[in-house]
């Protein structure tokens, strides 16, 4: 299939007007055949022991230095048959050493682009670009691009995806952002020990593995539990503090820019218009400190944060710049749920609420932990209404919405008459309001 824009001229196996990747990529794809080695190894570690035993020092020595050179010219020749182009309408992607394969992005399906550059990566220089494809089950990704030339292929992919012409996208460059704000280390360190999952998996972590020691005396079955009860609670912690450190947040003509990370940094771009859901999270313990956590659901993205803690005041702003013109409403102007709701949910009945504006569906749930979530009306995809023999016996019924991000937000026990209403004045609301929705396009005014 040949693509318009390229020239199809063959020099070494690489078309005019196809790039290589970066010169480090091949030490990166020399692992491969050690990955298989080590994977073959932790399948079967009885026979990986047998064989090693049966290795003398010559016997070891031959095999790395066959290993060693094959790895490196495998990582060389993944390297330089693997090319990629930029079209007026896609970036195209060859890659395969034994078996080739093109991939064909079309531009104006891609929903996110960003760079992101891993410790070792930092250090050499270099950072890989991953996009997020509509209908694609995973990321592209080239990896790896000279850090200033990822950037400014980005740049140059964001430029023609919003309509630039050929010869003028690369001049647009990369446009200039403006920082909103920046989360400080000693907020979001204090924020984690103030969050209660933090706590209940150490705690978790702590006392499981005596137990079973205890009720089993078999060290492997303590080991087997112990270790990914301990994962995930450093994950909780640790590993959110490292993944969300430095996190600054950016308004830009083509977004929201998002840069985070200790050791790994990683440039996102929250896309104008692919936004499905914000939800404004109000942990228990941050609620004296006056903190907030922002979430959202963008179509393609795999990063739910915007925000990871903030004061109300300051991420409320930054939701106005996500959600122009939508007002957050506060606690005291949502409709709550009637008396009777406390019959079949006790307590928790309290912590639902909806407000509905011109612009936005909201709804409220939880107590100790509650969530304000916020979806425009265009990004409604379907409304319906349940109802379940004990709800129906105190006329009560959920409304949930369906989102273009695959989730789905639920008004809970609302009075059945009322859900009707809403289900009937939501589904008209989504029609006029995708309507008269903005495009989704890349840097559009």
């Amino acid at each position: 299939m040949t693509t318009p824009g390229v020239a199809d001229t063959v020099t070494g196996g690489q078309r005019a007007g196809e790039r290589r990747l970066h010169p480090v990529t091949p030490l990166r794809r020399a692992w491969a055949p050690v990955a298989v080695l080590i994977g073959w190894a932790l399948h079967d570690p009885d026979q990986a022991q047998r064989q090693l035993t049966r290795l003398t020092t010559t016997t070891l020595l031959t095999a790395l230095a066959v290993l060693v050179p094959a790895a490196a010219l495998y990582g060389f020749l993944s390297w330089w048959f693997t090319h990629f182009a930029v079209t007026e309408s896609e970036l195209r992607i060859r890659t395969g050493l034994f078996f080739r394969r093109t991939a064909h992005i079309r531009l104006e399906r891609v929903q996110a682009i960003d760079v992101t550059q891993p410790l070792l990566a930092r250090v050499a220089g270099v950072a890989k670009l991953k996009l997020d494809v509509i209908g694609a089950a995973k990321k592209d990704e080239l990896a790896f691009l000279g850090a200033d030339e990822a950037r400014a292929l980005r740049a140059e992919l964001l430029a023609r995806a919003a309509g630039f012409a050929p010869e003028t996208a690369h001049e647009v460059g990369e446009a200039p952002a403006r920082e909103i704000l920046r989360t400080p280390p000693r907020d979001l360190a204090v924020s984690l020990l103030l969050t209660g999952a933090t706590w209940a998996s150490l705690a978790a972590a702590l006392v499981v593995p005596p137990l079973l020691w205890l009720a089993t005396g078999n060290v492997w079955t303590v080991l087997a539990t112990a270790l990914p009860l301990l994962g995930t609670a450093g994950a909780s912690s640790v590993g959110r503090f490292v993944a969300e450190y430095d996190w600054t947040v950016g308004e830009s003509p083509d977004g929201l820019r998002i840069d985070r990370g200790l050791l790994d940094r990683v440039h996102e771009t929250v896309p104008p218009g692919r936004v499905q859901t914000v939800r404004i999270v109000e942990p228990l313990l941050w609620r004296r400190l006056g903190w907030v956590r922002v979430e959202l659901d963008v179509a393609g993205s795999s990063n739910p944060v915007l925000v990871p803690v903030a004061p109300r005041e300051v991420a409320v702003a930054v939701v106005a710049r996500v959600l122009p013109g939508v007002a957050v409403p506060a606690r005291a102007e949502l409709s709550r749920p009637p008396r009777r709701a406390g019959r079949n949910v006790p307590l928790w009945w309290r912590g639902q609420g909806i407000a509905v504006s011109d612009a936005v569906f909201a709804t409220r749930h939880g107590l100790l932990r509650g969530s304000l979530a916020l979806v425009p009306h265009a990004k409604v995809q379907s409304v319906r209404v349940t109802q379940g023999p004990w709800r129906r016996l105190w006329r009560l019924a959920d409304v949930h919405m369906d989102t273009g991000a695959g989730k789905t937000l639920t008004a809970r026990l609302r009075d059945a008459d009322e859900a009707a209403e809403l289900l009937r004045t939501q589904a008209e609301r989504s029609r006029t309001g995708r309507r008269d929705a903005r495009p989704d396009r890349w840097m559009s005014a």
